[in-house]
């Protein structure tokens, strides 16, 4: 059985002189076996498609998605981009809930964020313009991000762990005066990467 979510203000984006088609297939069962859900843009809710929240297997066919173990954009961000999940551990999860997705927005060449120790943007601060797999080792003296802001037209994954593991945070263009605006219980973010696979 196919379940279809065709949200019409998702199935196309322009974006730099050309269309992005969003698309992302997700399965009941391991290796991309049982019931599918595939979904184009914006999906608050996997019930409300008639798809329950197990997903075992997801297959990226083009954009950067995120996706959230639970309905209505909230609670475990992944980041899964351009490719084939035969497993949830390979999207760096401990079990098999997902209740809601949408596309990356943002895409293109020109990344740069600057963190901050404390909140509103105040304490030390770091440029970044590329993946850093230890903040530390790059001089920022704490392992506490309380504040980012997101310049340019990229989106970055940051990892409360060195090495691009642990929990992940999506961020987009804009500006995050607390970590509870991107959904963090704490501010611990020891790695960050560029989101760079997009078709």
């Amino acid at each position: 059985m196919i379940l279809v979510n065709n949200n019409s203000s998702g199935l196309e984006r322009y974006c730099h002189c050309f269309y992005i088609t969003f698309t992302i297939v997700f399965y009941e069962g391991r290796c991309f076996t049982g019931r599918r859900l595939e979904v184009y843009g914006d999906c608050d809710n996997f019930q409300d498609r008639g798809f329950m929240n197990r997903v075992n297997s997801v297959r990226v066919e083009s954009g950067a998605w995120i996706c959230f173990d639970h309905p209505d954009f909230k609670g475990q961000q992944y980041i899964l981009e351009r490719g084939e999940y035969p497993e949830f551990q390979r999207w760096n999860s401990h079990n098999d809930h997902m209740g809601s997705c949408r596309p990356v927005r943002m895409h293109g060449e020109h990344y740069r964020m600057q963190l901050f120790e404390g909140c509103n943007y105040t304490g030390q601060c770091m440029d970044l313009c590329d993946d850093c797999p230890f903040l530390q080792s790059r001089g920022f003296n704490t392992n506490c991000v309380n504040s980012v802001r997101v310049f340019g037209d990229g989106a970055w994954v940051m990892y409360e762990e060195p090495n691009f593991r642990g929990r992940m945070y999506i961020v987009e263009r804009g500006n995050y005066c607390s970590h509870n605006e991107w959904q963090a219980q704490n501010p611990n973010i020891q790695s960050i990467r560029r989101i760079v696979n997009y078709f």
